[in-house]
């Protein structure tokens, strides 16, 4: 919630880059299925999916801004402003769950943990969380940057960009540890291409409830 201004500064501005494995998703979640996208941004994940024949589709993002360019842009969409920290679902209310881009976004365990927890309670039994996120990088851009914010953040991997950004990069081993409540179905790596067109090391996660 603390970025919540940086987010709506930044609102029309920004493009958001992370791929869309809709081949996998399509695995585990049909066309009928409900899908909710936690920072889904203006909805570009859920356009994409609108667009293979997905229709049972909400978004929410905690910056007006964002959600109100996504309206904008895909009037076809239900996007929603994140007004807490709790998810206004009802439990086990949703068969699929994006997160893409999001935990990048929260800098404390315990906030990340208790998303994950609102994760968890708002999906069926059964149902999949879908990750998206960026890993620690070795390259020495990022190596500076996680020890030049280390002391202040508490946490090796967190660092502020100069537009005035908090993000973080994260561990296999805490994502993992993180996403332990979930059945582990696919992980792997992959390069992304950030929103300020850097290249940067990720991953793709999906985990069954």
């Amino acid at each position: 919630m603390e970025q919540r201004k940086y987010w709506d500064s930044v609102s029309e501005q920004k493009e958001f880059t992370l791929p869309l494995q809709a081949d996998r998703l399509a695995c585990y979640v049909g066309k009928d299925g409900r899908i909710l996208d936690v920072g889904c941004g203006y909805g570009r994940t859920l356009g994409e999916l609108y667009g293979l024949g997905y229709r049972n589709l909400v978004g929410i993002d905690f910056s007006p801004g964002m959600i109100e360019r996504g309206k904008r842009q895909f009037p076809q969409l239900d996007l929603r402003v994140k007004k807490d920290e709790a998810i206004d679902l009802p439990g086990e209310s949703v068969d699929a769950v994006l997160l893409f881009a999001a935990l990048t976004c929260i800098r404390s365990d315990e906030e990340q943990a208790a998303l994950v927890g609102e994760i968890s309670r708002v999906l069926k039994p059964g149902g999949v969380l879908y990750v998206n996120d960026y890993l620690l990088g070795h390259d020495e851009r990022n190596l500076q940057r996680y020890e030049a914010f280390a002391e202040k953040y508490g946490t090796y991997g967190v660092f502020e960009l100069p537009e005035g950004a908090v993000c973080r990069h994260h561990s296999e081993e805490y994502i993992f540890r993180l996403l332990g409540g979930f059945a582990k179905k696919e992980y792997a790596p992959i390069t992304f291409t950030t929103m300020n067109g850097h290249r940067a090391d990720g991953f793709y996660y999906i985990g069954q409830k």
